[in-house]
């Protein structure tokens, strides 16, 4: 772990209650896309990874660790290419402002951040929301100046779980991919590290991921990113 300079983070469920944030964004897209029936939409949503049971996202779902474009694959079927990505940009500027306009952040993830910072490893985000998205979130939140980038689905040519932004970052950074370190709620985040060779890949329990999906690709699992600065004292 000494040798790790850089931090590569995922933004929901890592850094942004996943629960909170996404439950009512993902209801009124689900909505738009039933036009209004809610019997409809409550069908969509189950679909794209809602337990009504347990009121939470699955984890490895649709919603919890797939792009807006996976969704409108999902919920428009019969749309040709160019209304699929006519859909996925409405999606794309309709999630970016409401998931700025509604963050929740994870308790102790500014604080985590705010000492990682200051001891000089370079941050970054890795999301598979667009990169719109990722950086309004992280103006709402207050932590803009202490990330280096974010890579959002678009940023890209291959979202999670491919390792484009581990390369991204490294080539920005200079840093080799065993100097970063990925942290995450989903197996797609931990996916992304070991194709990326990071030198740590880090799963946390803040999200949708359990001990038991994350627990055979993370070298480490802890609480939250409240607890990264500690562990990597140790």
């Amino acid at each position: 772990m000494a040798d790790i300079k850089g931090i590569l983070f995922d933004k929901d469920g890592t850094l942004v209650d996943f629960q909170a944030t996404w439950y009512a964004i993902g209801d009124l897209m689900a909505l738009q896309a039933a036009a209004g029936d809610r019997t409809h939409a409550d069908d969509l949503m189950a679909r794209a990874g809602y337990d009504y049971v347990n009121h939470r996202f699955r984890a490895d779902s649709v919603f919890a660790a797939g792009t807006n474009a996976d969704i409108v694959a999902l919920w428009y079927p019969g749309l040709d290419d160019a209304g699929r990505q006519a859909m996925t940009r409405h999606f794309d500027t309709f999630t970016a402002a409401e998931g700025a306009r509604q963050s929740v952040a994870l308790a102790g993830c500014r604080e985590a951040i705010a000492e990682l910072h200051r001891r000089g490893y370079r941050l970054g985000i890795a999301t598979n929301d667009s990169t719109s998205g990722a950086e309004q979130t992280l103006a709402a939140l207050g932590m803009s100046a202490m990330f280096d980038a974010a890579y959002g689905y678009d940023a890209v040519a291959n979202p999670k779980p491919a390792p484009d932004a581990v390369l991204a970052f490294a080539d920005l950074t200079g840093l080799k991919p065993s100097q970063i370190a990925m942290v995450g709620d989903n197996r797609h985040d931990l996916e992304m590290a070991r194709a990326g060779g990071v030198g740590l890949a880090v799963g946390v329990l803040s999200g949708t991921g359990t001990q038991e999906t994350l627990s055979r690709l993370a070298d480490v699992i802890l609480g939250s990113v409240a607890e990264l600065p500690g562990f990597l004292d140790r």
